[in-house]
């Protein structure tokens, strides 16, 4: 673990221990809504950004409903994060599989990046894959709080290196998506030489496409953040960022070093007894 400076520990607790009121850039600026999490291990507070109306306006709702109270963290995992929001996890047996649960309906993304990032306490919506989820909406109810691990700056630049890739391989996914009755086609009548002259030709463009959408390069705010308290970087631009941890980030800690079993859950149910509004 990288030594944080003293400088940087009185930095990185004032930024912790914020107001729940944002910054005001004007007089008009809207102060933020912060929610309060009672747990089985303590109290987390959190406040919601106004940048991501959707997912705010939605949390406050199921808060308000009092739809968290009585759910699980039913995914943890140690120097990643803690997911919670699963309707089915309310009363759930021991061996229950978990995850799926949600109100029945996804909210659109709102990626605010890079100004909100996956640094360590951010608040974000869990969502099902790409591949049945291609636009990236989030989950009606399930959330993540990121605990994540610090990173050297050689680290960082080899994984915009890993996600310039990534890029890249999701450019051509789509192209090739497009075509898809040409591919199935061909390999209906064995053509595999029309095959491999379609793939190098995705492949080139999907590589101009990356290319002129610019390199991936992590701003300083990033890099001073996932150095010194760490995150999740690999998931910026991926999941949508709708808040932040300002009270509780022990507890949060405490609950991801918490023993578990089968898909990452707690041994020993961890749950939210209930949340509330709290400005």
């Amino acid at each position: 673990m990288k030594t944080i400076n003293n400088i940087c520990i009185i930095l990185i607790l004032s930024l912790l221990s914020m107001s729940c009121e944002s910054k005001k850039n004007t007089a008009n600026a809207q102060s933020n809504v912060c929610v309060e999490m009672k747990t089985t291990l303590g109290n987390i507070t959190v406040k919601l950004y106004n940048e991501t109306p959707a997912h705010r306006d939605n949390f406050i709702k199921l808060v308000k409903e009092g739809y968290y109270d009585g759910t699980l963290f039913h995914r943890v995992i140690n120097q990643f994060m803690i997911q919670g929001g699963d309707g089915d996890s309310r009363n759930a047996t021991p061996d229950q599989q978990l995850g799926m649960g949600d109100p029945g309906y996804k909210i659109p993304a709102e990626f605010v990046y890079p100004q909100y990032f996956h640094k360590k306490g951010a608040l974000a919506a869990a969502r099902q894959g790409d591949q049945t989820n291609p636009e990236k909406a989030s989950s009606g109810s399930q959330f993540y709080i990121v605990t994540g691990t610090v990173f050297s700056a050689g680290q960082l630049k080899e994984m915009e290196h890993q996600m310039h890739m990534q890029r890249e391989h999701n450019i051509f996914n789509s192209l090739a998506a497009a075509r898809r009755d040409e591919i199935m086609n061909m390999r209906r009548n064995r053509d595999q030489a029309g095959l491999m002259a379609l793939q190098e030709q995705l492949i080139a463009e999907a590589k101009q496409k990356a290319a002129a959408m610019g390199p991936i390069k992590f701003t300083q705010e990033q890099i001073d953040a996932y150095t010194t308290i760490g995150g999740a970087p690999h998931l910026d631009g991926e999941y949508t960022v709708f808040g932040e941890v300002v009270e509780g980030m022990d507890v949060v800690e405490k609950i991801e070093k918490v023993e578990t079993g089968s898909a990452d859950r707690p041994k020993t149910d961890v749950k939210v007894i209930s949340m509330k509004i709290v400005k």
